[in-house]
């Protein structure tokens, strides 16, 4: 704004030009508008419209977890990323998964819940391989062995992708994050690194395991990076997205990033660019595009689709209460600017002191007019003994649940 003594200077038409173009400018940061989004189509403001429970992807997961014809394999985790493979498969990534035997209730204390024992198996990370809509097989876990004593590797987004730009032969790349033990408040585990690893397809083999953005110079471990909580393909790039772990304890005020890297070159740590705050680089270090710390962010796990020409953002809302509500942002790039959070909503959770988080959209499942979005559940009381506790006498406070939703524009 001018200072007084130009203000005084400028004549009557001069002020009424300049409250005008002031009210034009607010007007169009205020209020949505369709233009084009990075990577062509209209982009417009989108928000939930409509979501209901997906009651038979969440009690295939149940049924399969129960299913006593096997000991060997999944019976719960957390994480839930998904990727259709060229043959119709999908293929679910779960980080932390229980292992071993179901049993039917009622549990030891005489409750009339499905329980485990507390000595069964716990893996960082699993793949579960669907056909037909129906969980089938659980891959030799873990898949992904630990890089050294006292880390471990979580799967996050995966994509099936060229061996190499124009390569005829496909592979599946899963970005990784790399942890390691650390003392309280990370309970999860202190950030170190991302990865890629490189399946071969059909048989699912891991082939090899390459560092991508390595983190542990970066002296805060709450402003460390990780990437891969979501992806999406447009055009010839692939957009990574990522975020800090603000809030050790997974309160979702934390920031959200992004890269980008040329289809079929996930796994090559030259072909990353970050957004540094006005430029994609392979230099400088990524600038967050969303989260102020307070009333927007992201959890450490969210999830970006696109839908026509706007990019969507699904995470927990900040500081929703018991870490129970879902909301979204929308932007034209996705390295924003991002607008919201635009309407939230409440999906179903299990009795007890239980939270939901890391919602995940799964777009190969849904039917072109509706989306599915899974959530995790878990004991709110993260403490060890607390959590396997709960856990164990109760399994199903333990495995993905699912909705479906149809986002369009905001009600007017």
């Amino acid at each position: 704004m001018p200072d007084d003594r130009r203000a005084r200077q400028r004549t009557g038409a001069g002020v009424g030009l300049l409250l005008t173009l002031t009210l034009a400018a607010v007007l169009l940061t205020a209020l949505p508008r369709d233009h084009h989004g990075e990577g062509g189509g209209t982009c417009t403001a989108r928000t939930v419209r409509e979501w209901s429970p997906d009651a038979r992807l969440t009690d295939s997961f149940a049924a399969y977890g129960d299913d006593e014809t096997r000991t060997d394999d999944w019976t719960g985790g957390d994480g839930t990323h998904s990727v259709r493979l060229p043959d119709g498969r999908v293929l679910w990534l779960f980080s932390d998964t229980y292992l071993g035997r179901v049993y039917a209730p009622p549990n030891p204390v005489g409750e009339s819940y499905a329980w485990r024992d507390t000595a069964a198996p716990l893996v960082r990370n699993s793949a579960v391989v669907m056909r037909d809509g129906h969980p089938q097989l659980t891959l030799p876990a873990p898949l992904f062995p630990d890089p050294g004593p006292n880390a471990w590797r979580w799967p996050v987004a995966a994509r099936v992708e060229p061996r190499s730009p124009g390569s005829a032969e496909s592979v599946v790349r899963v970005l990784l994050w790399t942890r390691t033990a650390g003392p309280y408040p990370w309970i999860y585990g202190v950030p170190a690194a991302t990865e890629v690893a490189t399946l071969s397809l059909p048989d699912l083999r891991v082939e090899s395991i390459v560092r991508v953005f390595g983190q542990e110079l970066v002296q805060d471990p709450s402003q460390r990076v990780q990437f891969g909580t979501s992806s999406v393909v447009v055009g010839d790039w692939t957009y990574v997205f990522g975020g800090n772990d603000a809030q050790a304890a997974a309160r979702p005020t934390s920031s959200a990033y992004v890269a980008r890297v040329p289809v079929g070159r996930l796994g090559e740590p030259g072909a990353w660019e970050f957004w540094d705050g006005s430029a994609w680089s392979a230099r400088a270090g990524p600038r967050p595009v969303l989260g102020d710390g307070q009333h927007t962010g992201v959890g450490s796990a969210f999830s970006v689709v696109r839908d026509g020409g706007t990019y969507v953002l699904f995470t927990m809302a900040a500081g929703s209460p018991g870490l129970t509500t879902v909301t979204s942002y929308w932007a034209c790039s996705p390295a924003g600017p991002w607008h919201g959070p635009t309407r939230s909503f409440s999906p179903p959770l299990p009795p007890g002191q239980v939270a939901a988080y890391n919602p995940q959209a799964h777009p190969e499942l849904g039917d072109g007019d509706r989306l599915v979005l899974s959530y995790d559940v878990n004991w709110l009381d993260a403490t060890a003994i607390s959590a396997a506790l709960n856990l164990s006498r109760n399994v199903s406070l333990y495995r993905p649940r699912f909705v479906t939703l149809r986002l369009g524009p905001p009600p007017r």
